[in-house]
């Protein structure tokens, strides 16, 4: 499907745990994309001031969806793809490690009908890039690996939080999921029903754990696990 870009319009799910220092710049950056956009951020039962940020906003293409507590990444995607109106829907995460400046090559294969799905690789990128953790890095590598083994895939990223759909995708998606293993649960389900995927390098400008990132030892063992369970049954 091949889609006219003037009347395109495109959804962007961010779920959000904890992040009232950075929440309102991505939602700002995102708003500045080249678009015609909806943007849902669904607020996981954060303890801080993230769901006032938003709500500080004040602009009718942004909508706030909050759960009353902490249920992870793939109840909050859930929650955000069961809103969208978008013929397009992609996620962003809502500490800024990723740059919504890659919106236009991330669309590209969507919009001119060679793909169904685009994830935004890490590990494409040229150019200059911060330099951080290298089992963090080595262990998205050979999750990835592991993932590409049971889906006959050979994505460089499989983690990338720069997923994007088109709508008819995610209809097909029944997400069980409810913390990070939605990544490889979402990769498997895609290889299994052969929907054409495509990769572009963006950049990226990865967080340390002191700084906030949330992802640990225990997700990528559960990572692993779920990459198995969803290559073989849904």
């Amino acid at each position: 499907m091949i889609y006219d870009k003037d009347n395109l319009l495109l959804s962007v799910v961010i779920p959000a745990y904890n992040e009232e220092k950075t929440v309102v710049d991505v939602v700002r950056k995102v708003l500045e994309t080249p678009f015609e956009k909806e943007v849902v951020v669904i607020d996981d039962g954060s303890t801080d001031r993230t769901a006032d940020r938003v709500r500080e906003l004040a602009d009718d293409r942004v909508r706030l969806i909050a759960h009353e507590r902490n249920q992870g990444k793939g109840a909050a995607l859930s929650t955000g793809f069961s809103a969208v109106q978008g013929d397009i829907v992609i996620v962003q995460d809502a500490d800024l490690e990723y740059d919504p400046g890659s919106y236009t090559e991330l669309l590209g294969p969507l919009t001119d009908g060679r793909a169904d799905v685009v994830y935004g690789s890490r590990f494409l990128g040229e150019g200059a890039r911060p330099v951080l953790h290298f089992w963090h890095c080595t262990g998205n590598k050979l999750l990835t690996l592991w993932s590409n083994m049971w889906s006959d895939l050979n994505l460089s990223d499989m983690e990338t939080c720069y997923k994007v759909f088109r709508r008819e995708v995610l209809s097909d998606l029944e997400l069980k999921e409810r913390r990070f293993g939605v990544e490889p649960e979402i990769t498997q389900k895609l290889a299994r029903r052969r929907w054409r995927i495509f990769e572009v390098p963006v950049s990226y400008c990865g967080r340390s754990y002191e700084e906030g990132k949330k992802i640990g030892i225990r997700d990528a063992f559960r990572a692993l696990w779920c990459v198995v369970r969803y290559a073989v049954r849904d």
